[in-house]
């Protein structure tokens, strides 16, 4: 069956936590709060998801203002489904909606940094951050 593309505003937390586990993200995510999980959703502005026969096998959720940049905070595809282009696919298809104008971000997982400059994505040598409490 071929994987759809879609974009979900509506995701459900129940979903998002779902993916995230499958695809181990849940490692660098509050995976078992759900209402932070809807919260997260709830305040993204692209929501694109990857679907198998209706189950959710990958997201991209993003940050963006339209017109210069879009942070693309998560990525996530389920193990079972990596190593297929859903991926690239996602990303590609985040970028369209946000439009070519606006630069994307991300912040790799460690264990995904070799991953994006095969797909054509420049390292950025500088960024800064003031870490979350909590």
């Amino acid at each position: 069956m071929a994987i759809l593309y879609a974009i979900e505003p509506e995701l459900s937390a129940v979903e998002f936590q779902a993916v995230l586990i499958a695809s181990t993200l849940a490692e660098r995510r509050p995976a078992q709060d759900l209402r932070r999980l809807e919260k997260m959703l709830r305040a993204a502005d692209i929501i694109v998801t990857a679907r198998d026969g209706g189950h959710l096998v990958g997201i991209a959720r993003a940050i963006t203002d339209f017109a210069y940049c879009c942070y693309l905070s998560d990525l996530a595809v389920d193990v079972d489904y990596q190593r297929q282009g859903i991926g690239k696919r996602l990303i590609a298809e985040t970028r369209q909606t946000a439009g070519e104008i606006a630069t994307l971000i991300l912040v790799a997982a460690p264990a995904a940094a070799s991953y994006y400059p095969k797909i054509g994505m420049q390292k950025l040598d500088s960024a800064w951050a003031i870490p979350r409490i909590g």
